[in-house]
């Protein structure tokens, strides 16, 4: 078939459908993909290309408006917005927005009217409502939080990186920016990293914090609204050597919060978004996706942490000048690892935070709707109360598993 003279097969069903293509021969769209997950109304600008039989699109969308974009198994909500670059295993609930140029790999997931500018680069990347990404950004392995709206959101200055892999070859690195029991609520101070800066991962950022332009932020900023500026670094010239760790306490503390709080957003998504999301199939088949996201990262933080674990034996071996201290804790990851990775898998206590949760559904259950951020928006204060202390505890039954050791 030549595109020139003909168009595909899936297009001319979504032209008889309804859905908008300006230039119906140069847009590819995979036999893969039903045509009844894409809404009438829909634009696909030319050069685009579609596939995968997960693929949703909801109404009002647009994708390839500013340059040709790729999408591969993307599930997008109402009033979605590509405007241009690859998007492969991502979810977008309603109202996000992606510059040109953009790098959106597995384990992604938008969520409302979040978003990033042109050339942003995001994989096992979770944003919660309102987040924003200037242009120019890496941000991969991370979940971020904070703020009330589009007017009051957590920024990621343009040029911003979150470094995510190791001198030691190792990548139990994902940052925490807020938190997911207060953050889902939507009602906490945003955080404001600066442009031309980066998070060197694993780190965990409070609410309210602000990093100016130009800092890189090695360590953990745990005190909210506070405008922490980092020292720089001295000069300094010592033996390296690759695969030997000094103290991992830290690391595997956020690595273990870091699981808990995705722990917290699924129990989010099955128990509270579940009853908001409409019954229209492109509402259902994002929060599917959603589900389907939180599920890949915790798959890729335990696979992250497993293989920490794995290179606590050489490390040990190989110390020149071991501190029994690091030794120690490398050897607890070591010997417990197999329980830990166990336990992990198995999710959260069935009890945790139960009467908090029961206290919070109580309400949720006269609030909730169709429109998610109007619901929470309704939430009295004690309500949200309780439903922080629910998601933290499942949060704590994460963290306590070091704790223990």
């Amino acid at each position: 078939m030549s595109g020139a003279t003909r168009v595909f097969p899936t297009v001319e069903r979504l032209l008889n459908a309804g859905v908008v293509f300006p230039n119906p021969f140069s847009v590819q769209i995979d036999e893969s993909v039903d045509p009844g997950r894409i809404a009438p109304g829909v634009i696909i600008h030319s050069g685009c290309r579609i596939s995968g039989a997960g693929t949703s699109i909801g109404p009002g969308s647009q994708l390839g408006r500013e340059a040709p974009a790729t999408v591969e198994d993307c599930q997008l909500g109402h009033k979605v917005e590509l405007k241009g670059g690859f998007f492969s295993g991502a979810t977008f609930l309603n109202g996000a927005c992606m510059g040109s140029a953009a790098h959106v790999r597995p384990g992604t997931l938008i969520e409302e009217e979040a978003g990033g500018a042109h050339a942003v680069g995001f994989k096992q990347t979770i944003f919660l409502s309102f987040v924003t990404a200037g242009s120019l950004i890496n941000f991969c392995d991370a979940l971020m939080a904070g703020g009330s709206s589009r007017r009051e959101h957590s920024e990621i200055g343009s040029s911003y990186i979150h470094f995510n892999f190791t001198p030691h070859q190792d990548k139990a690195t994902p940052s925490l920016i807020g938190d997911v029991p207060r953050g889902v609520f939507l009602d906490q101070a945003p955080v404001f990293l600066g442009g031309q800066g980066g998070l060197v991962g694993p780190v965990r950022i409070a609410y309210g914090t602000v990093i100016p332009a130009g800092m890189i932020c090695r360590r953990d900023v745990l005190e909210e609204r506070k405008l922490f500026v980092p020292p720089i670094p001295e000069p300094q010239m010592r033996a390296f050597e690759p695969g030997v760790y000094r103290g991992i306490n830290r690391v595997v503390v956020n690595n273990l919060v870091f699981i808990g709080n995705l722990w917290a957003l699924r129990a989010w998504y099955r128990e509270v978004r579940s009853c908001t999301m409409s019954s229209d199939p492109f509402s259902l088949a994002c929060h599917a996706g959603a589900l389907k996201r939180i599920e890949e990262a915790l798959d890729e933080r335990i696979k992250r942490m497993r293989e920490l674990a794995g290179k606590m034996q050489y490390s040990i071996e190989h110390a020149r000048e071991p501190d029994p201290s690091f030794r120690a804790q490398q050897q607890a990851l070591m010997e417990r690892w197999p329980e830990i990775e166990a336990r992990l898998k198995a999710g959260p206590p069935r009890a945790a935070g139960t009467a908090a949760r029961e206290a919070f559904i109580k309400e949720w259950d006269q609030v909730n709707g169709p429109d998610h951020l109007k619901a929470v928006n309704a939430l009295s204060p004690a309500a949200r109360r309780a439903g922080a202390a629910w998601l933290q505890e499942i949060v704590d039954s994460a963290s306590i598993l070091w704790a223990t050791t």
